[in-house]
């Protein structure tokens, strides 16, 4: 091509060439919708739970529905379980949304796949049915709790204790990952971990207040309870201790030593045991999470996973938990 031809083109030029530098600028510039709900790290921690618990919620009620639809028989307790099942699937779908939304992996939100009936859960077990055992044996000692005598015979021992291990592991589940799962790792974005799982450990106490016979004295245990899952989320990395804990802690109190959890009694029980004495040590209607003594145990249960599970060293080039601290991300 010659000069010639290449000067009109040049000559119809208008805009000189320093004005096409904040026009570009400009152009390159994210919109207002990106600015409101996103950051260099993906959706905003804020915009990120509030969408999160809003999906959680009308699940949550579509699922209950649902699982009340029909009756099951058996009391409703097939029902129960059912609903605990759809509670715990309107916990995660929306995390699953937001992960791809959000282009993380799954496990960051303390749940990886590679755990599910591993090790890890499997010492949860150990250290929860440990901790009610100590609990309700300091209870007797102290004279506000007994024994009884079996209230089960036969096969419906082997029946009941099945159904209820099952029930629990699904709510040991739904509350570890509702509580310390994808909010946690949201807001530990915002705020840092220990003051997400301060919000979140007082939260899921005072989710507890719809249930019957609960007081302030057991909703405290509860937020002492959750900080300590917290801590052992902190140390190991993902929640499957405190679901294997969660969910042996459950089924201790509410089937084997068959005293009420958080003011439920839950049919089918072992033992026809009873609770009482002085609402302080027994914990009344609440059950032992209302006693002074569950937050020793649990205190002496924290000192414990302490020595177990040291503080792990974070490398300089990521950390190998799934909760990161705010300093890292600024």
């Amino acid at each position: 091509m010659s000069e010639t031809e290449i000067k009109p083109e040049t000559s119809r030029s208008v805009v000189p060439a320093t004005d096409s530098v904040p026009y570009s600028s400009a152009l390159s510039q994210p919109s207002y919708a990106n600015t409101l709900f996103l950051d260099p790290y993906g959706l905003r921690p804020g915009w990120g739970v509030v969408f999160y618990f809003a999906m959680y919620f009308l699940l949550e009620i579509a699922a209950t529905r649902l699982a009340w639809s029909h009756d099951f028989g058996a009391s409703g307790l097939w029902n129960g379980l059912l609903e605990e099942f759809g509670r715990l699937l309107a916990a995660l779908i929306p995390a699953v949304v937001l992960s791809r939304v959000e282009c993380r992996p799954w496990h960051v939100y303390g749940l990886p796949a590679a755990g599910l009936l591993g090790k890890r859960l499997w010492i949860g077990v150990l250290w929860g049915f440990a901790a009610i055992s100590v609990l309700m044996f300091a209870l007797g000692t102290a004279g506000v709790y007994e024994f009884g005598d079996l209230a089960l015979h036969g096969l419906r021992i082997a029946r009941f204790a099945a159904f209820w291990a099952l029930m629990f592991l699904l709510v040991g589940l739904f509350e570890e990952f509702l509580s310390r799962g994808y909010a946690q790792f949201t807001l530990a974005r915002a705020f840092g971990f220990w003051p997400a799982a301060v919000v979140l450990s007082c939260g899921f106490g005072l989710g507890h207040l719809h249930n019957a016979g609960e007081q302030w004295p057991g909703l405290l245990s509860v937020v002492w309870i959750a900080l300590f899952f917290c801590l052992t989320l902190r140390r190991t990395g993902n929640l499957w201790f405190a679901v294997g804990f969660h969910a042996a802690w459950d089924w201790g109190e509410s089937f084997f030593y068959s005293v009420p959890d958080s003011g439920i009694v839950s049919p089918g029980h072992l033992l026809s045991s009873s609770l009482h004495g002085k609402t302080w040590l027994s914990g009344g209607t609440v059950g032992p999470e209302g006693s002074i003594l569950c937050f020793v145990v649990i205190a002496l249960a924290g000192v414990a996973f302490d020595r177990a599970y040291p503080r792990q060293v974070v490398p300089a080039s990521g950390s190998p938990l799934p909760i990161p601290n705010r300093e890292r991300e600024s």
